[in-house]
């Protein structure tokens, strides 16, 4: 294992990757990866490389559509990652192990046109079926206002929750308490995992664009502040909320957009505790680099630097941006990724 990675790993940190490339996650195996997440991207950009052709021919000649192809393979390729990391699954008890599912972006498309109570009941019927049988599959869910009523029922029938798309306190707190009722509901208290992805370059970025006065101190480090502070909130509650698993934060969105930044800038700053999910590049670098991390997530951060935060940005309107962007970013390649089964039928 690189040197490297290893000293992140003993700063407290789970390593998760950014991807389900079964290749990619041999790799991370060896580096001491516990887990991965999928997402449309990830999916679109296997499915064009042509490795899985032979797979989706078989499912062509099943009379599928392109659409109920797309999920087989998704399916197919999270499940395959399944039993790369079952091992890890096992040996920890079910606290690590985990590789997310995300459920049907399309869900939230706006030209789909459908209602709140549908979407709700769409999560809630699409988790129910994705996570049927499987024992270390989170499924994903966003914190859109639909995403977030349906979490209780979802939890209340036993399902593995990773929370993504959270921008914002409003968002997490959300999402946590209807998790936490659901499971309370669910009488498996003995195996509830929860997760709750934080978003943190995707916020730099946004106040480079939309915060130009921003005061000098906060600039690129706003994602940082804001995930520390959730991640701060999630280890309280927990605390006076003890469960058998850990209900543990993922830092997400952890590459660099800024080219003036290192590779590892997220990493680093966020080291010591619970779950990094982070791109295979981002990974790659680090393991290629003489990088020493400490936990530097438990180190104090001044009250005026976190005020200054808190008085320079309107969390109202950073969630309504990003999220509007967010659910694009996800839309958009499932929509992609339809086409592209289409042109390769």
């Amino acid at each position: 294992m690189p040197k490297s990675i290893d000293s992140l790993l003993a700063t407290g940190t789970r390593l998760y990757l950014d991807s389900i490339d079964p290749k990619l996650v041999e790799e991370n195996i060896g580096w001491g990866a516990v887990g991965a997440t999928s997402n449309p991207i990830i999916v679109s950009n296997l499915i064009a490389t042509g490795r899985f052709d032979d797979e989706l021919k078989q499912l062509v000649t099943q009379g599928l559509t392109d659409d109920e192809i797309a999920w087989n393979l998704t399916d197919g390729l999270v499940q395959a990652a399944q039993r790369q990391f079952d091992t890890v699954w096992q040996e920890s008890q079910g606290d690590k192990g985990w590789v997310s599912f995300e459920l049907d972006p399309l869900l939230e498309d706006i030209e789909n046109n459908l209602s709140i109570p549908a979407r709700v009941s769409r999560y809630i019927s699409l988790g129910l079926k994705w996570s049927k049988g499987h024992r270390n599959r989170m499924i994903k869910v966003p914190a859109t206002e639909a995403g977030l009523l349906a979490l209780e029922e979802l939890a209340a029938h036993g399902v593995t929750l990773n929370v993504t798309l959270i921008f914002t306190e409003r968002q997490y707190v959300a999402a946590r308490d209807a998790v936490w009722r659901g499971a309370q509901r669910s009488g498996k208290l003995d195996s509830f995992k929860s997760v709750y992805s934080i978003f943190v370059s995707r916020i730099d970025q946004y106040c480079s664009k939309e915060l130009p006065a921003l005061p000098s101190q906060l600039h690129g480090q706003v994602g940082i502040l804001n995930a520390k502070r959730l991640w701060q909130l999630n280890q309280d509650f927990w605390k006076t909320h003890p469960t058998k698993l850990k209900q543990e934060i993922i830092f997400a969105s952890t590459g660099t957009k800024d080219p003036k930044d290192v590779p590892w800038k997220y990493v680093a700053a966020l080291a010591g505790s619970d779950i990094q999910t982070n791109p295979p590049e981002t990974n790659q670098a680090i393991a290629k680099s003489d990088v020493e991390f400490r936990a530097t997530l438990f180190e104090p951060t001044s009250s005026g630097f976190m005020e200054s935060m808190l008085e320079n940005v309107d969390p109202h309107r950073l969630e309504a941006t990003l999220m509007k962007e967010g659910v694009s970013k996800f839309v958009e390649p499932q929509k992609k990724l339809i086409q592209l089964i289409g042109t390769k039928r």
